[in-house]
């Protein structure tokens, strides 16, 4: 039983189609909880950390291609990092000028149609290429030295959906008191 009217109600033993129905289903709750959002409440933080809501899509646009796209396919991304002050790492997030709302929605959605056609393609226990985001072994985190596979690639995606999007939440409850699904 979903526990919202917006949950997936897919209840499938294709743990791909799995994933592809929960990362819609978070991409879709972040649109939700920044829609009618004022350019203001939208480049404001009111948290200690000091993201703001707009900054926070632009992380999760960058995020899901650094991993599939980047990561698994392993092909070359245009500024992969984009997401962060001066595209390193390390650093806050940063959305740059002239980059709204609508266009972040739109390539959050574009991407979430890329991961789509990968989880389609590819078999959950293949391993991300070499090249991309996993230059070697030494960049890929796994003891054995290979690149995690497809199936760990969602889970963590998922995770970090799942994660903002609890963020989110709370954002905009202090933004404007809209709280719920």
């Amino acid at each position: 039983m979903p526990l919202s009217d917006v949950e997936p109600r897919l209840d499938s033993a294709d743990p791909a189609a799995q994933f592809a129905a929960y990362l819609d289903f978070y991409r879709s709750a972040v649109v939700r909880k920044t829609d009618g959002l004022t350019p203001d409440q939208l480049t404001t933080s009111l948290l200690p950390s000091g993201w703001t809501p707009l900054e926070l899509l632009m992380h999760l646009v960058h995020m899901e291609r650094r991993w599939f796209v980047w990561g698994f396919l392993g092909e070359q991304v245009e500024e992969p990092w984009r997401d962060h002050v001066d595209g390193d790492p390390h650093a806050a997030w940063h959305v740059p000028d002239g980059v709204g709302r609508d266009e972040l929605v739109d390539a959050l959605l574009a991407g979430g149609e890329r991961t789509h056609e990968i989880l389609v393609a590819h078999d959950l226990a293949a391993r991300g290429a070499v090249g991309g985001r996993f230059a070697g072994a030494e960049a890929s985190g796994d003891e054995a030295g290979a690149p995690p596979t497809l199936a760990w690639i969602c889970f963590h995606v998922l995770q970090e959906y799942a994660r903002h999007a609890g963020h989110l939440d709370v954002a905009r409850e202090l933004a404007d008191g809209a709280t719920g699904e």
